[in-house]
């Protein structure tokens, strides 16, 4: 008992600042983000990444990634039935390509479920994850000014709890550091939290990403009943 107590007064001292004042959630966001991208290289990272996605009864799925934030530009391929499918977003305009042949025909994009929503989404999808934490600065992004503790599988994290302008998102999400690392090592999501529904995602094997320290394996459960969905590992080209 003594040594809870000891535990959670040394959390609480670690998140005072200087000058006696509580450590704000945006002022630990700031910190974590300079530890995950020192040197504010995501709004232009320009790069290749390998995504495997392996599911539980399924093939694994490899999805071939190029992005260039700066330009807007995303790049998904996937091989589906021998063919290279591949979705091309420059801003918002949107191209799909079979076998580098530029696909127009409706009936073809539809027999391929390709659609500019489906591209977009995707695109959104990628590199919001994987622009993590850094993208909690995006515009629409509302972050609980009170920064919390909280125990997860038996670790005590400083969590974020974050929500969105209702243009961009209707999900409640917490984000949990190390309070002594400061590495993002789970980030957990809800459609309606009073029914525990939604998803959380166990972080790990870090590497370094053209400067920026970023999550290799991600690991997905269902906050419900701890249900593993699929774990993704990234690689750099």
């Amino acid at each position: 008992m003594k040594y809870k107590i000891l535990l959670v007064l040394g959390l609480v001292f670690n998140l005072k600042v200087s000058n006696g004042q509580t450590l704000s959630a945006n002022d630990f966001l700031n910190k974590v983000i300079k530890h995950h991208d020192p040197k504010a290289k995501w709004e232009k990272f320009k790069g290749d990444i390998v995504v495997t996605m392996s599911t539980p009864n399924k093939s694994d799925r490899v999805t071939d990634i190029y992005m260039d934030n700066s330009k807007g530009i995303f790049i998904l391929s996937n091989i589906k039935e021998g063919k290279k499918i591949t979705s091309s977003v420059v801003g918002e305009q949107v191209t799909f390509l079979m076998d580098k042949v530029v696909v127009s025909d409706e009936t073809e994009l539809d027999a391929q479920k390709l659609t500019k929503e489906r591209a977009l989404f995707m695109r959104n999808y990628y590199t919001y994850l994987y622009g993590l934490p850094m993208k909690l600065k995006d515009k629409g992004t509302q972050i609980d000014p009170i920064l919390s503790t909280k125990e997860f599988k038996g670790k005590t994290y400083n969590v974020v709890k974050v929500t969105y302008d209702k243009s961009v998102g209707k999900d409640t999400w917490y984000f949990y550091f190390d309070p002594k690392t400061l590495d993002m090592e789970i980030y957990q999501f809800f459609h309606n939290e009073a029914k525990n529904d939604g998803e959380y995602i166990l972080l790990s094997d870090f590497i370094d990403m053209k400067g920026m320290r970023i999550p290799a394996k991600r690991a997905w459960y269902t906050n419900l009943d701890d249900k593993l969905l699929g774990t993704d590992v990234l690689v750099v080209k």
